[in-house]
């Protein structure tokens, strides 16, 4: 009993570093909701509502997905950090709208000099977290990343994506929702892996914006609840070397960038 508690109690913790990690304001009074209390808010959303399954090229079921990029197949970035290369293959054929955020921002050079500010190995290899815009300013608070996501020029607002994740087998992902507070059963297509890279975010499944992670083993407690957008193929071991406080040198797409779709503004 003992070490099952043990186990439960660090998963716990684990996951609510990550919740904290992905924290935005979007529209909620208080960025530092407990797990428990997001737990409690779930089980009640989920009695009351269905999945939302969006079709992957025309919908307006959630506001505003049309004027969101959309990634239309994969796509390739390399992430370079200290001078060595991490290749990531963006799976826009399962997460087209998390695929297709990332791809664009990469596009606009938001992750480039942008901070590592969450890397959690203990007690046991976690996740390595990332792309908080407001990093790249040398003189901001430390204790402050975390908070932070893509605010667009042309709106002046930040940018925020749906939770977006694809049960397997199913022809379209479930936005919005967590498979949880959907009623789904099955096992995600894309699945919290080693190498694995996903949208971190908040207790409102759709808060995500440019945070991401990487996962530092295979997280299957997560699936189901984060929205997984591609993996490492080459370069792991320079993930596992990232420190807290490391810097992206610089995130590139070598390949699939004619696969971004960007709305008319």
């Amino acid at each position: 009993m003992r070490l099952k508690v043990t186990k439960f109690l660090v998963t716990f913790l684990m996951v609510a570093a990550l919740m904290l990690g992905g924290c935005s304001t979007q529209q909620v009074s208080s960025n530092s909701s407990s797990p428990t209390e997001t737990a409690t808010q779930t089980s009640t959303t989920a009695a009351t509502t269905e999945a939302t399954s969006v079709s992957a090229t025309t919908s307006e079921s959630i506001p505003g997905m049309n004027n969101l990029p959309r990634l239309e197949g994969k796509a390739t970035v390399v992430m370079t950090v200290k001078g060595s290369p991490i290749t990531i293959e963006v799976d826009g054929t399962n997460a087209p709208i998390t695929a297709g955020n990332f791809i664009d921002l990469v596009q606009k050079g938001v992750y480039d000099g942008l901070v590592f500010h969450r890397v959690v190995r203990e007690p046991q290899p976690f996740v390595v977290q990332g792309g908080d815009p407001q990093g790249k300013d040398p003189k901001f608070p430390v204790d402050r990343l975390g908070t932070g996501g893509y605010i667009d020029p042309k709106t002046g607002n930040e940018r925020y994506i749906p939770l977006e994740i694809k049960p397997k087998g199913e022809a379209a992902p479930i936005y919005s929702k967590t498979f949880e507070m959907a009623g789904v059963t099955k096992p995600p297509e894309l699945t919290h892996k080693q190498g694995a890279v996903a949208m971190a975010r908040s207790q409102m499944p759709d808060s995500a914006s440019s945070q991401f992670y990487f996962a530092l083993a295979d997280l299957g407690f997560l699936d189901g609840n984060y929205a997984v957008f591609g993996y490492v193929t080459q370069g792991f071991d320079v993930v596992n070397k990232i420190q807290q406080g490391d810097r992206i040198d610089s995130a590139k797409v070598t390949q699939g960038a004619e696969n971004l779709k960007v709305p008319p503004q």
